[in-house]
């Protein structure tokens, strides 16, 4: 009878950690991206765009996340005053203008705090992204003459950060704010650069299951 019970009790607790295990969220957002880009005479650029993701939620305080975002394009312009030559080969003198899009695909943990209505988290997501704006840029230099040659590259791309929701029913919920540091590993042949330094901020609607 013991035996039976610990059986039964063993069952209902592992049914409630299924259950718990299964909570099921997706979200759309709107996003800003402050990138830079890492050429010689360009700033720092502001991509604007959106997309959204899936989590599964393990026991209110720690989930799996997958989150995609595209971003819209952006110009480009950089001037050389004289000819440049780089270990990818040279840029005649001239200002080059173009724009470049972004995407990003990245999934990770994140980690929860369970209190009431509001919803503090931090996240450390991984994967890569995919942006023309080097290419195309590579393309007006190669018209005016140069000889440089940029590959299509899908670098290893990080986002670590936090963010709040806030809870405003049952099933919808808002996502406040979102802040992430972004480290995406472009090979930059302009300046034989490999890494950029980001920011960026999302906030939207979330739908659970």
């Amino acid at each position: 009878m013991k035996f039976t019970k610990s059986i039964l009790s063993a069952a209902i607790a592992l049914a409630a950690i299924s259950a718990s295990a299964q909570r099921f969220q997706i979200y759309g957002d709107y996003s800003y991206l402050h990138f830079s880009p890492t050429i010689g005479g360009v700033q720092s650029r502001e991509f604007n765009g959106g997309g959204g993701g899936a989590q599964l939620n393990f026991l209110k305080i720690f989930s799996i996340k997958a989150d995609f975002t595209a971003y819209a394009s952006t110009p480009f312009t950089v001037t050389y005053s004289g000819p440049v030559v780089t270990p990818s080969g040279s840029i005649p003198a001239g200002t080059y203008s173009t724009h470049g899009d972004l995407l990003t695909y990245l999934c990770g943990p994140e980690l929860i705090i369970p209190i009431p209505k509001v919803k503090p988290f931090g996240e450390v997501l991984f994967g890569g992204s995919q942006t023309n704006a080097y290419t195309n840029l590579a393309n007006q230099i190669n018209q005016a003459g140069g000889s440089i040659s940029i590959p299509t590259q899908h670098p290893f791309t990080l986002a670590a950060g936090g963010g709040l929701d806030l809870d405003i029913t049952k099933r919808l919920g808002i996502r406040l704010a979102e802040f992430d540091y972004v480290l995406t590993r472009y090979h930059n042949p302009l300046t034989n650069d490999s890494s950029q330094n980001n920011f960026r901020y999302c906030g939207g609607l979330i739908l659970k299951f």
